[in-house]
């Protein structure tokens, strides 16, 4: 009956979202990643005469396919060079050399970059995505693991619903997200059985983000008692016949 009991879980700790009705309207964000270091840039630029823009692409490059009982080629693959951001904040990049990007958002690293491309060809077009955008989710989910985000922009409950959605034993109130700021690892606890956290930072998460969904009571004593259920139901049942015999 104990066991029982303390399996019981309310409604309050289970549903999400449950004081939408009173949250006030707000805006659409317009939320845009900021470039951090380790991240994995494609940049493209083009111009209306495109040979004035080939100096500022790197290099194309193939990758073949060969079979595996052959060294016969049978396919390949075109891909542009991608640049990576280093622990300064920093790439190389064709003609300009080093270009601070660290710290911008997407627009505002392609508008520097226009800036400085215009200084060489007439009107530049400067296209830039975020080539290893993700973010892991570990814990009491059904699907644990790192979700690949190919849009640059993602929400806590998606992030949550494509790692499968909390299992019954999630705390629900005490989600932990862990996120990289200026170099410095920093953490903090959401609650999503409240709705105001969707005006919270970190309703839209950060690439590399970490989200850890902790266990819930009922997991933590199901963990502690259940393991052990079975030796303590055979010694009390020892117990009783040693008794039983003994009275009688």
């Amino acid at each position: 009956m104990a066991i029982v009991f303390s399996s019981c879980v309310s409604r309050k700790k289970i549903s999400y979202f449950q004081d939408i009705s009173s949250l006030s309207e707000s805006s659409v964000s317009g939320y845009e990643p900021t470039l951090k270091p380790d991240d994995l840039l494609l940049i493209i630029v083009s111009a209306s005469n495109p040979e004035a823009a080939v100096p500022f692409n790197l290099a194309v490059t193939t990758v073949m396919n060969t079979n595996e009982t052959s060294s016969d080629v049978v396919g390949g693959q075109r891909q542009f060079q991608s640049y990576l951001i280093d622990s300064s904040g920093t790439i190389q990049f064709p003609v300009l050399g080093a270009v601070k990007v660290g710290g911008l958002t997407r627009t505002q690293a392609m508008d520097k970059l226009y800036t400085e491309i215009k200084k060489y060809i007439k009107d530049p077009i400067v296209n830039m995505r975020i080539l290893n955008y993700k973010v892991s989710v570990l814990g009491e989910v059904n699907r644990p693991g790192a979700i690949n985000v190919l849009t640059e922009r993602i929400t806590l409950p998606e992030a949550l619903s494509r790692a499968g959605d909390l299992s019954i034993y999630g705390n629900r109130s005490n989600i932990l997200i862990v996120r990289e700021i200026n170099g410095k690892k920093t953490h903090n606890f959401i609650d999503i059985t409240k709705s105001d956290f969707i005006n919270s930072p970190f309703y839209y998460l950060s690439q590399n983000d970490l989200v850890y969904v902790e266990p819930n009571k009922t997991r933590i004593n199901s963990s502690t008692i259940g393991p052990n259920t079975t030796v303590i139901i055979s010694a009390v049942s020892l117990l009783i016949t040693v008794v039983a015999l003994v009275i009688r």
